[in-house]
Order: structure tokens, then C-alpha cells, then sequence
């Protein structure tokens, strides 16, 4: 029954549809015909009166003058055709401009100032740092030497080394002023040139963490549930912070930001020097202890119980970690690193550090490992969120002097070679110490340079 009526409908449809059409086909063809030529005149009936039918003389005379006038009068011209109005000229569409081509780096120094004065590019001139014209020039052995330094600090500290990396790149090498003088001229490249700074310095700490993480690890002075709880929050952290951050950031603001993160640094490990601080840390006073007794009796030959030499992980869970160091027993939840991984890799790769600056407080404060423990594990989270960032800002175009990185790596190698064998003549306290002066140095420095314009010698 469905179907009957819905074919009926369907048959009632089409055929108002082809009645529509076949009426609109019979007006357009009435419309377009030519009207019809008119109707011959019909000739008057013969009069029966003899007078109007009477031959009239005159008559074939003239109806033969009028037929020659006829022939002879030319035809009417023909009505000549209505005149077609042009169509109206419209002005021709502008094209939009070809986007210019080239890399990220190769725009932005085709749009900066040419010249000799500050903030502009002299072509002139020999291409100097990412093979800009006039850009600054790095003394090889200077290069070399520094890198050896950061590799050091950073494998015997567990951070500090992209600080230090920092310092050379902005301060020593003079990348920073560099950058910081095209901010009113040509600030696209300035922060292309500030956005090197940074991938630059996480090669540098994403090598000396490589080295020192395996050197660590064969010493039993890696916590690896630790370093992987807080690398996979470092994998997010690291990502949102290079994507969102990349080519935004001029020069003086990221000098800034950097001073005084590390300054805030500084300030929280005087605090830890107090005795409110190390109060809270008697489990890492204990094991720094242990260790330093054990590596003393072992220089001087003395008999070392293996059971308790080294780390030593019990369990391992979702929820849960036990370890000892030197028979000084651990414990945490892996989700307290991995929350503090998130955020400490963000801010660390917004700065363009490798974040050990935050990890080895947070480790110490928050997990009470001693330093020879947070040097180590800090190195492998270091690594993962260093990878991460240097692939996001590569892939967003930042531009990398692979020259000056070269060099640089070889330093670092030399650096975190030497830095886990030195470690363990350094107690932990001079350790810190050393840490905290360069930050609140450093720190101070770069926060009044950044924000206020204001230098501090070797700053």
C-alpha cells in the first residue's frame, strides 16, 4: 500500500513537472515567432450603379503612372539595428603580493634594515654567527674552552650547564647584544637570532646530559625510576613550551625572564644553606654521608661492604618507589615527579636551558636525594626534554650554526668526561655553594640587563 502510494506520488510529480515545462516551451515559442504578415486587401465589390462603373478615360493613364512611380521610388531603407551597449570595463583586480621566499632566517634578513649602523645588516661586511652579514664572530679556542666548562659544571652539578651555556652564547660570544639591537629595527630577525641562542644551548646540555646519564647509570648513581618519571613529564612540558614560545620572544625579555628565574634559583638554595633548610633534609645529609665515608675508605684501601656500596631500587610501582644509596633507604610517588616534570621542563625550555637548574632543587627538596644522586638522575630527564625541544624549534625553522655546535659539542664531551670523576672530591655542601653564587650572580645580572638596562661585569 506504502509503496503504491509512493509511486503514485512520484507519477503525479513528474508529470506536473513535465506539464510545467512543455507549457513555459509553448510561451517561449509563441513569444519568439514572427507576427504574421497582413491579410490582402480585399477588392471592393462592383458597384451595380453604370455610373461608378463606367470606364473612366483617365483612369488607365493613371494607374500606369502610378505603377512606374513605383517602380522607380527606391525601396525604405532598412530600420538599422538598435545600437548594443558595451559592457561595462571594471578595473583590473590587483594581485596580492608573492609571500617572499626563502627560510625563516633568510626572510627576516631580507627584511631588515641594509647599513652600517646598529640594528641594520651591512652586506658588506664577512657573514659572521648563522651566516648573517656583519654578525658576530666566535674565537674557536674561546668556544672550545667554554664548552669544556658548562660540560663540567653541568655532569658534576646535575645543572647549571645551560645557565652556563647562556652566559657564553649571550654574554662571552656577544649573541645577546647582537639580537637584542634589532629590536626597533628589525624585530623578526631579532627573535629568530634569540631563538638560536636558545636551541644552541640545549645542544650543548643535551650532549653533556647524554654522557653524563651513562656515566652516571654505570656508577649506580642514577635513580632511573626517578629520571624516567620526570622525563615523561618533561616529553609535554618541553613540546607545548618550544611550539608556543618559538618566534615570539625578543631578546631583552628572554634575558630577563632567564635572570630571574635563576635568581629566584639562587635564592631558594641560600635558603636551604639556613638551618630552617637543612633541617628538612636529614634523609640526603645521611646519605651524602654515607657516600663520602665510603668513597673516603675506599681511597685509602680500606674494606668496603658491597651490599651497601651504590644504589640499590627495591620496588617499583605506579604509586610507589623504595630504594637505598649506601644503605640510607628512599621513597616516593613516581606522580610527584612527573607533575614536576611538566612544569619544570616547561619553564626550562621557555628559557632555553636544560631545566637541571630546577630539576636538582626539586630533587633535593622534594625527594631529599643527596647531590651525588640528583646530578645523575636530573642528567636523564634533562636529555629527554632536551631532545624534545631542540626537534620542536628545528621544526618551527630556528636556524642553527652548525659550525660554532660542532665545536661546542667536542668541549662538552671533554667537560662531562672529566666532570662524574671529579665529582666525589667535592663535598656536597662546596658543591651548592658554587652553584648558588653563580646564580645569584647570574641571576641579578640578566634580570636588571633584560628589564632594566642596567649591566653587571661578565654579565
Amino acid at each position: 500500500m506504502r509503496k503504491s502510494l509512493k509511486f503514485t506520488t512520484l507519477s503525479m510529480v513528474g508529470l506536473a513537472v513535465m506539464a510545467f515545462f512543455l507549457t513555459f516551451a509553448q510561451a517561449e515559442n509563441e513569444n519568439t515567432v514572427n507576427p504574421a504578415a497582413p491579410a490582402a486587401v480585399e477588392a471592393p465589390a462592383q458597384s451595380s450603379d453604370p455610373a461608378v462603373s463606367a470606364p473612366d478615360e483617365a483612369a488607365p493613364a493613371a494607374a500606369e503612372a502610378e505603377s512606374a512611380q513605383a517602380v522607380d521610388a527606391p525601396a525604405p531603407a532598412a530600420e538599422a539595428p538598435a545600437a548594443v551597449s558595451a559592457p561595462p570595463v571594471t578595473a583590473p583586480v590587483e594581485q596580492p603580493a608573492a609571500a617572499p621566499k626563502g627560510s625563516k632566517l633568510e626572510r627576516a634578513i631580507a627584511a631588515a634594515p641594509k647599513g652600517a649602523e646598529k640594528g641594520q645588516i651591512d652586506p658588506s661586511k664577512p657573514a659572521g654567527f648563522l651566516g648573517i652579514p656583519g654578525g658576530p664572530h666566535v674565537n674557536v679556542v674561546l668556544a672550545l674552552l667554554w664548552a669544556v666548562w658548562v660540560g663540567w659544571i653541568f655532569s658534576t652539578v646535575g645543572a647549571f650547564g645551560g645557565v652556563m651555556a647562556g652566559v657564553g652564547h649571550m654574554s662571552v660570544f656577544g649573541f645577546g647584544s647582537y639580537a637584542g639591537s634589532f629590536k626597533q629595527t628589525a624585530p623578526d630577525l631579532g627573535k629568530v637570532v634569540t631563538d638560536s641562542i636558545k636551541a644552541s644551548n640545549q645542544f650543548m646540555v643535551g650532549l653533556s646530559a647524554a654522557i653524563s646519564s651513562f656515566n652516571y647509570l654505570k656508577m649506580k648513581r642514577l635513580v632511573l625510576p626517578l629520571a624516567l618519571s620526570l622525563g615523561a613529564g618533561s616529553l609535554l612540558g618541553a613540546w607545548a613550551a618550544a611550539a608556543l614560545s618559538a618566534g615570539k620572544l625578543d631578546f631583552k625579555s628572554y634575558q630577563g625572564y632567564f635572570g630571574l628565574f635563576v635568581l629566584g634559583l639562587g635564592c631558594w638554595l641560600l635558603y636551604e644553606t639556613t638551618p630552617a633548610g637543612q633541617a628538612k633534609k636529614k634523609t640526603a645529609k645521611e646519605a651524602a654521608k654515607a657516600f663520602e665515608d665510603n668513597a673516603q675508605k675506599m681511597k685509602n684501601g680500606e674494606h668496603v661492604d658491597p651490599a651497601k656500596v651504590g644504589l640499590k631500587i627495591e620496588r617499583f610501582t605506579l604509586t610507589s618507589c623504595e630504594f637505598n644509596f649506601f644503605g640510607v633507604p628512599f621513597r616516593f610517588n613516581p606522580i610527584v615527579p612527573f607533575v614536576g616534570g611538566i612544569v619544570i621542563s616547561a619553564v626550562a625550555a621557555f628559557l632555553g636551558v636544560g631545566g637541571g637548574f630546577l630539576l636538582v632543587p626539586f630533587l633535593t627538596s622534594v625527594t631529599q636525594l643527596p647531590m651525588y644522586l640528583a646530578a645523575g638522575t636530573s642528567s636523564l630527564a634533562v636529555l629527554i626534554s632536551m631532545i624534545t625541544s631542540i626537534v620542536t624549534l628545528i621544526s618551527k625553522g630556528t636556524p642553527i650554526d652548525w659550525m660554532l655546535i660542532g665545536i661546542e659539542l667536542v668541549g662538552i664531551a671533554v667537560g662531562s668526561v672529566i666532570g662524574p670523576m671529579t665529582s666525589k672530591y667535592f663535598s656536597d655542601v662546596t658543591l651548592k655553594r658554587i652553584f648558588i653564587v653563580l646564580a645569584l650572580y647570574v641571576g641579578v645580572g640578566y634580570f636588571l640587563a633584560g628589564f632594566f638596562g642596567f649591566k653587571l661585569p661578565g654579565v
